[in-house]
């Protein structure tokens, strides 16, 4: 928080009255490989209905509107679920978990109705927390004025 007292700076003033929070943060623009955007897109994989074909439009406009301070694009949606299924092949060596499809409407997803997905996808999404600190981390020790390690 910006009111704590810092190295040298002890005896810090409230702030006046009226003055606004400045965690007013910018708008994000998703963007594949961005383990941020795949949290995101995985948490909401995690909640979605399962054993039926779902509009992947459906699932962007949603996540769309769940992070209003995010833009998801389609194409970026599908990365990160392309990921995710890939993942699943190497797991368990099916296509059945998680299956990306063209239908007369549009792309698709279906995930598995199994007891195996939920402690699986709740497995991706804590390697892409971890990732998600792990990039936190970096940019903390970052060289200020060169932005390097």
């Amino acid at each position: 928080m910006a009111d704590r007292d810092g190295p040298g700076l002890q005896g810090m003033r409230g702030a006046p009255p009226g003055m606004p929070q400045p965690s007013i943060a910018p708008p994000v623009i998703a963007e594949s490989g961005d383990p941020f955007a795949a949290l995101r897109v995985v948490y909401l994989v995690s909640r979605l209905p399962r054993g039926r074909a779902l509009a992947m439009s459906a699932i962007v406009d949603h996540l769309n509107a769940a992070y209003l301070d995010w833009l998801f694009e389609a194409r970026v949606v599908v990365d990160a679920l392309i990921q995710l299924q890939a993942n699943w092949l190497a797991d368990y060596r099916n296509t059945s978990g998680i299956v990306i499809d063209d239908g007369p409407a549009g792309a698709t997803l279906t995930i598995e109705d199994s007891s195996r997905v939920d402690p699986w996808i709740a497995r991706q999404a804590q390697r892409l927390a971890d990732a998600c600190r792990q990039e936190l981390l970096e940019f903390s020790l970052r060289d200020r004025r060169s932005g390097e390690g």
